[in-house]
């Protein structure tokens, strides 16, 4: 069954890029706090419904012991919503998640799982394509290529190439734990409503910020598509942790893989174009990415 939670949560996660791109405005200060509001919400719902239809006998003490971990995952996020409000979701999103690809390395050294020759070439390839992006990116010729110069959130954001690499490293991280908690210390559903309760937990507390000291606005009406996102994304969860629970190995990597939705919904809904040498890399990154999840 875990091959089938992965699949769904492609499907689903594919989606929420597409929706955390649209409702990410590099001329709103806050649109990365205010999805944080959405997601953390929707998630607090999800776990006390899920707990009470449920009658999961959760305890309080699971969200302290799940607290690394879900801090590490509600950090990566965040780094992710910025870095979308300048960057095309088609490199953001294959660079974001190879995040696969380094809990695949910790697994490796910590947990003494074994790694082929070609485990470590794709892990390799993946490390070489992400830099190679980043520095395409940083590149004003070709920053001007992709799109046109005159639009300054793409050009003033050459150096948020940064946010994605932060996402997929601290999203490595966070995935690692993870099959380390799942594995020794609570069930899934414990750890899922502990994660859900903790985001919940932080987007009250952003959302005092927002609203008390920063006298900002937050209209959900107006944050559809940061709901959407919300939704998909918490759904996604869902299953995540179900197929982490059974084989966090080979999950991890092969539910990277939702970035190809991603640049397929990027280039149909958002009309984002790129380079032939962008595309080349981005389809090598996939392709590793793909190895991994196969082997």
């Amino acid at each position: 069954m875990w091959f089938i939670y992965t699949i769904i949560t492609i499907l689903l996660w594919g989606g929420t890029d597409l929706f955390y791109k649209l409702s990410s405005n590099e001329e709103e200060a806050y649109s990365h706090l205010k999805i944080t509001v959405c997601v953390g919400i929707v998630m607090g719902v999800h776990a006390i419904s899920f707990i009470l239809i449920s009658k999961t006998q959760y305890k309080l003490m699971s969200i302290i012991q799940y607290l690394p971990v879900s801090l590490l995952y509600i950090l990566a996020m965040v780094f992710g919503y910025i870095g979308l409000r300048y960057i095309r979701l088609s490199i953001a999103s294959p660079i974001g998640n190879s995040s696969g690809a380094i809990a695949f390395i910790l697994c490796f050294i910590f947990l003494r799982e074994r790694m082929t020759l070609l485990q470590l070439t794709a892990v390799i390839v993946i490390s070489i394509g992400i830099f190679v992006l980043a520095v395409i990116h940083k590149r004003e010729d070709v920053v001007g290529a992709i799109v046109d110069i005159k639009d300054e959130k793409y050009s003033k954001g050459a150096l948020a190439i940064l946010f994605p690499i932060f996402y997929c490293i601290i999203d490595g991280a966070g995935t690692f734990a993870d099959a380390m908690v799942l594995d020794r210390v609570m069930k899934e559903e414990h750890a899922l409503i502990s994660y859900e309760l903790t985001f919940l937990t932080i987007s009250i507390l952003v959302l005092f910020w927002l609203l008390v000291v920063k006298k900002q606005r937050m209209e959900f009406i107006k944050q559809k598509e940061g709901i959407a996102a919300a939704v998909l994304e918490t759904a996604g969860q869902f299953f995540y942790v179900k197929a982490m629970a059974v084989n966090a190995m080979l999950t991890a990597p092969l539910v990277a893989c939702y970035s190809i939705a991603s640049i397929l919904l990027s280039r149909i809904f958002l009309k984002e174009k790129l380079t032939v040498k962008q595309y080349l890399i981005i389809a090598l990154i996939v392709v590793a990415i793909g190895i991994l999840g196969i082997e």
